[in-house]
Order: C-alpha cells, then sequence, then structure tokens
C-alpha cells in the first residue's frame, strides 16, 4: 500500500494541528452534512461555523445508504439528495464558502468512486485538504487506497474502540492529517455520556501513532467537549451541529460557539 505523497493540500491539516499545538488549544471539528438544510443555508453554516472557531470542518457527501450514520444524519443526507445535490456540487459548496480553514470530505467510498478517477483532484481544487471514506477499513482494497493515499488528500484513517493495538499502529502508518477515534460502537448520534474507557482507548492509541487525536460520534455538550478536550488533540462534533443546523444557520453556530469555549477551557 502506498503512502502519500507531501502536498500543499493535505499539508494543510499538518500545519494547522501543529499550530493548535504550538498555542495548547484543541481542534473543533464540526461535521455538515452538505445540501441539508439547503444548498444556500450550507454555505451560510460554513462560513458561520468557522466565524464560531471552527478549526476544521467535516462536509459530507450525501449517500443514499449512510449504514454507520444514526437517524439525524441519515434525514439530512435524504433532505441532501432530494435537493439533487452530487459529488461535484458538494465541491460547489466548498468553493463557493472560500474557507480560510481546512476541509475534509467525509463520504463513502460510493459516491467518491463515481465521481471518476479525478474526483480527488477536483476535490482538492475547490478547496478540499483531506478526505475520510467510512467504509473502506486499512488492507480492504490495496489498489483503492493507493489511489486515495498518492491523491492530493489528506487520508485520514478510522480507528475503534476495540481496535487491537497492532491494527492501530497498521493504521497510523497509512494514515494523515489526523486519526479519528471513534468513542463508541454503533452509529453517529448525540449522547449525553462520555464512555468510560475511552481515556485508555486514547492512550493506547498515542502509543500507535504521532498523528493527531479527534475523537468523534455521540458529542453533543461543551461537558463533553471540556472532558474529551483535556485526553484528546480534537473533537468531531456530527448530529448535534447537524440538528441544529435543521432549526438554524445561528442555532448551530451558536452550539459551534459554546463548544469552542469548552475546548478552550480544556
Amino acid at each position: 500500500m502506498a503512502s502519500p505523497s507531501a502536498t500543499t493540500s493535505s499539508d494543510v491539516l499538518r500545519v494547522c494541528f501543529e499550530r493548535l499545538a504550538g498555542q495548547g488549544r484543541k481542534a473543533l471539528v464540526p461535521y455538515v452534512t452538505a445540501g441539508h438544510p439547503t444548498s444556500i443555508e450550507s454555505v451560510a453554516l460554513l462560513r458561520a461555523l468557522e466565524a464560531a472557531g471552527a478549526d476544521v470542518i467535516e462536509v459530507g457527501v450525501p449517500f443514499s445508504d449512510p449504514m454507520a450514520d444514526g437517524p439525524v444524519i441519515q434525514q439530512s443526507s435524504q433532505v441532501a439528495l432530494h435537493h439533487g445535490m452530487t459529488f461535484d456540487r458538494v465541491l460547489d459548496l466548498v468553493a463557493t464558502a472560500g474557507l480560510g480553514i481546512p476541509v475534509v470530505l467525509f463520504s463513502y467510498l460510493n459516491p467518491v468512486v463515481a465521481a471518476g478517477p479525478d474526483a480527488l483532484r477536483r476535490a482538492a481544487s475547490a478547496g478540499v485538504h483531506g478526505i475520510l471514506v467510512t467504509d473502506l477499513p486499512v488492507g480492504a482494497d490495496p489498489p483503492r487506497e493507493a489511489w486515495l493515499g498518492e491523491s492530493p488528500l489528506a487520508f485520514i484513517r478510522l480507528v475503534a474502540p476495540t481496535t487491537p493495538d497492532g491494527r492501530m499502529r497498521e493504521i497510523g502508518a497509512h494514515g494523515r492529517g489526523f486519526v479519528y477515534l471513534i468513542s463508541r460502537l454503533g452509529v453517529t448520534g448525540a449522547r449525553d455520556d462520555v464512555p468510560d474507557e475511552l481515556p485508555a482507548t486514547i492512550g493506547r492509541l498515542r502509543q500507535a501513532t504521532r498523528l493527531p487525536i479527534c475523537v468523534g460520534f455521540g458529542i453533543s455538550t461543551p461537558a463533553q467537549a471540556r472532558r474529551i478536550g483535556a485526553l484528546a488533540d480534537g473533537i468531531v462534533v456530527g448530529s448535534a451541529i447537524v440538528r441544529a443546523a435543521g432549526e438554524g444557520v445561528h442555532h448551530a453556530a451558536r452550539l459551534a460557539a459554546s463548544l469552542r469555549a469548552a475546548l478552550d477551557e480544556a
């Protein structure tokens, strides 16, 4: 499996996390579904989240069968697809937003492959810096992984709480940008608690990779952000942001600002 080449686009994430570490700060990484609630609101949402203190934004590519996602993100994908959202329209949204922070595409494999062999180059040209594919584990499809790893985008990999130490090292060796640590098993969705085993899982992952660690799945409150921010290099907040965006862009921005404040306390 080939390792990604160092390029300006993929290096943006590395520089971002190095800057945050130098400042003693943790990354706020909100997730949005492109095209939800509407295309116009998506652009406003991206800009509002940056203004509220996001350090990186994950932009979800809508998919008809999002098996890893809970009901909130599933519903947002259906809304976006109903509005005619496609891979290239996602890129148009990113380009239109013109953000000054890194953007990571969050997608299932099918939409990326269907977009064609130059899909990743087009994404980089639109202002995307990384890609995370939820249904492509390390070693599952070496040619496809090489295609992703050799692209201009940082290829971000997922780690589950049940991942063995050796597997963590393998994942860390074939990822770039940061590692997305799933805080719990199951699908995405807001929760009220923090898993008891999370500190130990983060500790094991730190022994396996030097990449920054961002924790996602279930984070929805400032209290959770504060607690996890004290352990990890950043947090990913998806369902809570998507639900708030459905109520209005300003609701999502207010939530992001409260999470930013909590992280800064951590």
